[in-house]
């Protein structure tokens, strides 16, 4: 059997996370060969994005497409702020690269319509980073592709993510001025407090919800029509004063009269022992399944422990393997990923109705 072909990749800015380069690197067919930027960032973001280079041993040239000249790739890996994602998206679609973005996929209409366009226009392949192969949904997959409790009628998803975020609501001294989104989740990185990086505020729904909504997609592939959300700033002061919700509730009208729910949060350290609380309830005609995200794991608990130690630890970490190795099976094939383009933009319409829906309290038709 002839050897399968490596894949070099660009890792287009890593401010916001590093874990989608690092997780494609695991990958024995995926090369990081170099990291790339805007020229005219910000200092810290130069900062970042030269010491990741310097931790994988590969050059930073902070301009895109001199980068792709001088160090030819296939795959560009997108982990910049949130509103530059469509972006370098696009730049990168239209130099033929293949595509790994961080989420979520952007933060306006027009620009993601602009990048589904490039996409199409230049027939590369894209995938949304996502958390759809963990052990316990693809079990779940398996289960509903069976027939075990017959034709789904309802689903819901808790996700909660038990990470703090500053001060708790409330805090902050009277006439003290309101915190500053951009600056705090630039001072928060070091210590994993940081959400949605850059200068736009982003709640949950925007920043997160990419991953409840990926699961129903994946196990209902259902279209959702119309949705009714509540949200609000209710754990961390940084969110009240941003005005966005770090907690929500999302009622889905879906196609065939397929009821979904979404109940989405960050929820503060002190709430759960680790991670946080992530199941899906789905009810059949026939029977009823109820999946914890994080299982399979185990607990350790002793004296004098850590109190930022996780306390459940998951031990099958195979997802970021399973992503890369589902690209690779794209590029290979020409097929689809696992969570690709058109299906990122459905989510992305299905969160920006919910946060109309949140401001206006009248349920909003998904566009």
């Amino acid at each position: 059997m002839d050897q399968l072909p490596r894949f070099r990749c660009a890792v287009v800015s890593v401010v916001k996370h590093a874990y989608v380069a690092q997780g494609m690197a695991a990958h024995p067919r995926f090369e990081l060969a170099v990291v790339t930027d805007n020229a005219n960032v910000p200092p810290w973001t130069h900062e970042r994005n030269a010491e990741f280079a310097h931790a994988w041993g590969i050059p930073y040239i902070p301009d895109l497409e001199q980068a792709f000249q001088a160090c030819p790739v296939q795959v560009a890996i997108i982990s910049s702020e949130a509103e530059r994602h469509c972006e370098l998206s696009i730049r990168a679609a239209s130099a033929g690269k293949h595509i790994v973005q961080d989420k979520p996929l952007g933060t306006r209409r027009n620009e993601v319509d602009r990048l589904v366009a490039a996409l199409e226009r230049y027939r590369v392949k894209f995938l949304m980073w996502n958390r759809n192969l963990l052990p316990a949904v693809l079990n779940a997959r398996d289960l509903l592709q069976a027939g075990t409790i017959g034709r789904i009628q309802a689903i819901h998803t808790d996700f909660y993510f038990a990470k703090d975020a500053g001060p708790p609501r409330g805090t902050r001294s009277p006439g003290y001025p309101p915190m500053d989104w951009y600056s705090y989740q630039i001072a928060a990185h070091g210590d994993g407090s940081d959400g949605a990086v850059g200068r736009e505020p982003l709640g949950e729904l925007a920043n997160e919800a990419i991953y409840p909504l990926g699961y129903i997609h994946l196990l209902t592939g259902t279209p959702v029509r119309r949705v009714f959300a509540r949200s609000a700033p209710f754990f961390h002061q940084v969110y009240a004063d941003n005005q966005v919700e770090d907690l929500a509730s999302v009622t889905l009208d879906m196609e065939g009269g397929m009821i979904g729910t979404v109940a989405i949060g960050r929820i503060g350290a002190a709430s759960h022992p680790s991670g946080g609380e992530m199941r899906i309830h789905l009810v059949g005609e026939s029977g009823a399944l109820v999946i914890n995200e994080s299982r399979p794991e185990v607990g350790l608990y002793y004296r004098n422990q850590p109190p930022r130690e996780p306390r459940h630890r998951r031990v099958a970490g195979e997802l970021e393997f399973l992503l890369a190795d589902n690209f690779a099976q794209a590029l290979d094939t020409d097929g689809e990923t696992v969570l690709g383009i058109h299906t990122a933009r459905a989510i992305f319409a299905t969160v920006e109705a919910a946060l109309e829906s949140s401001r206006t309290g009248q349920p909003v038709n998904v566009r």
